[in-house]
């Protein structure tokens, strides 16, 4: 009983910490790209924290009475095409570390579909996720408008960054967590919880604008389009518009805080990751070793370092081949089904709340076609999904 009435925290504790998951890249032998503010120890400690939560929900997910779990078996596949490239990869060795993160979400996401609406998690959830994106999204405009630490302002071109390694990652972050954030603030019943909502909207909106982050500047209008289009005839006609104003805005600010301006580099990038697909396109070069294959295939005149292929598809095809991709794709068809599926016979308010989630995991889809964020991909993709098949509740033909 006691498990039972913690698996809420437990669950509201791992969404939390996502803002510090980037760290988890100082543990691997690749060069960071960025600056991580999170010690080794502490990101050790980290990993560990996740760990301990992770064995906890296992043991609570092993003793409840089993139920069916869509998704799980494509990302099963998923796990295990990613486990495939690495032993025929080039270092097996490597990323190791992020396929045993993979795994750990994989028991978040299992979790979070079994006790969500079982416990229920609602609220302990609902207000961890707010309180993380304020504090998050706080601390990134605290730094940038101070200056502090020098050496994340100065790499980061005073772009906000905060917790996160990059700016693009925290952008891909509020592309999730926004979304819902609204919804939330509107369905909610909750004076307190509403509140909390809309000060992370309001702090949350203007770090992300300060990432100056293009990719995500044109993610979160597609993520806006599309939660206006699933959400009534009436509000399908401010789709454009939002999507218009986005690109106008990449398209006013397009070289703002970003130097070199990068303009260029992304297309020799591909070139180079086309290069690596047409050699290993069954198993791919192995996850992770994308930037150690890198200097070997890249074209002349193109960018001395890339740590991914800033696509998500061609990224996980380099590195992953065939394998991956297929993977990747029956793990989001099915997703998509079973939402579909289930969307059929939500409530209202659970209807608009999964929507708003669905928007959000759309629009880092529209920011991974130029950008690829692995703490998106990592740590947010798979509780997400997870989450907006909770919220919205089981199919008609389970409850009858």
């Amino acid at each position: 009983m006691r498990l039972d009435r913690a698996l809420p925290w437990l669950i509201g504790t791992l969404f939390a910490l996502v803002p510090l998951y980037p760290a988890f890249i100082t543990l691997t032998g690749v060069t960071v790209p960025g600056v991580s503010l999170v010690s080794r120890d502490a990101t050790i400690a980290l990993l560990t924290c996740g760990a301990l939560i992770d064995a906890a929900l296992f043991a609570a997910l092993v003793r409840a009475p089993r139920e069916r779990m869509p998704t799980l078996l494509p990302l099963a596949a998923w796990l295990a095409a990613a486990l495939v490239a690495a032993a025929f990869g080039f270092s097996p060795a490597a990323g190791l570390i992020f396929l045993g993160i993979y795994a750990l979400s994989l028991v978040w996401h299992a979790a979070v579909l079994r006790f969500y609406r079982h416990t229920p998690a609602y609220e302990p959830v609902q207000w961890m996720i707010a309180l993380s994106c304020a504090a998050a999204s706080a601390a990134a405009l605290v730094m940038a408008a101070l200056k502090r630490p020098a050496e994340l302002y100065a790499i980061a071109h005073g772009r906000a960054v905060g917790t996160f390694v990059l700016p693009g990652e925290l952008a891909g972050y509020l592309i999730v967590v926004l979304p819902f954030l609204f919804a939330l603030w509107r369905q909610s019943e909750s004076r307190a919880l509403r509140a909390a909502c809309a000060t992370a909207l309001l702090v949350g909106l203007a770090a992300f604008v300060l990432t100056f982050s293009r990719a995500g500047w044109i993610g979160l209008a597609a993520a806006a389009a599309c939660y206006a289009i699933w959400n009534g005839r009436i509000r399908r006609r401010y789709a454009p518009l939002i999507v218009a104003a986005g690109v106008i805005a990449v398209l006013a600010l397009f070289n703002v805080r970003h130097n070199p301006a990068e303009n260029f580099t992304r297309l020799s990038i591909w070139q180079a990751a086309l290069s690596m697909i047409r050699r290993f396109p069954l198993t791919g070069v192995g996850p992770f070793d994308f930037a150690r294959i890198y200097p070997l295939v890249r074209v002349p005149g193109g960018d001395a370092q890339a740590f991914h292929a800033h696509d998500v598809v061609l990224t996980m095809f380099a590195e992953t081949g065939v394998l991956g991709v297929a993977a990747l794709a029956w793990v989001w068809w099915r997703f998509a089904a079973e939402l579909r599926l289930r969307l059929r016979s939500a409530d209202p308010r659970s209807a608009a709340l999964a929507l708003a989630l669905a928007a959000g995991l759309a629009g880092t889809w529209v920011q991974g076609l130029i950008d690829t964020v692995s703490v998106v991909i990592f740590g947010l993709w798979l509780p997400a999904m997870a989450l907006t098949l909770a919220i919205a509740g089981t199919p008609a033909q389970e409850r009858a």
